[in-house]
């Protein structure tokens, strides 16, 4: 808004400047139009700078839109006290020779994936015959009941 106004007023100036001027020593047209056709240039360039600082400024803010940090929003880990009673998922696995409806925890996939597989509660631990040998496993149902939980991740 400033700039436009500043930019009026000096054209102004220079009109009434070149006009005044012009008829104190009786020019003839060509010094009128030779003052108009200054001011012209002046306002087109002062316009051209005017639309290209606006170009400048609209691509600036584009840019800093476009390249503004995404805000996160990671979900928090859960504390120790309580991570400790998720189990994970990838142990589960159903057995011909004990249940083919009903899943295990396997022991070894808990020992590799489960940091706390050895405070796991001794009741819910069973042992079954795979026709080549005794497997063990954890039953998911005691230990839901004994607090823990299987985590989909």
């Amino acid at each position: 808004m400033h700039r436009k106004f500043i930019a009026l007023i000096v054209a102004s100036a220079i009109a009434v400047t070149g006009v005044s001027a012009s008829q104190a020593r009786a020019a003839d047209a060509h010094d009128i139009l030779g003052g108009l056709a200054a001011i012209a240039i002046i306002g087109a360039a002062v316009n051209h700078y005017n639309k290209e600082k606006r170009r400048d400024r609209v691509a600036r803010q584009y840019n800093q839109v476009q390249q503004a940090p995404k805000p996160r929003h990671d979900v928090r880990p859960l504390p120790p006290r309580v991570a400790r009673y998720d189990l994970p998922q990838r142990c589960l696995r159903t057995y011909e020779h004990y249940s083919k409806k009903r899943p295990l925890l396997r022991s070894k996939c808990l020992k590799r994936h489960y940091e706390f597989a050895n405070s796991l509660p001794l009741q819910c631990e069973i042992g079954f015959w795979d026709g080549k040998k005794v497997k063990r496993a954890y039953e998911p149902a005691c230990l839901r009941q004994k607090g823990y939980r299987v985590v989909y991740r």
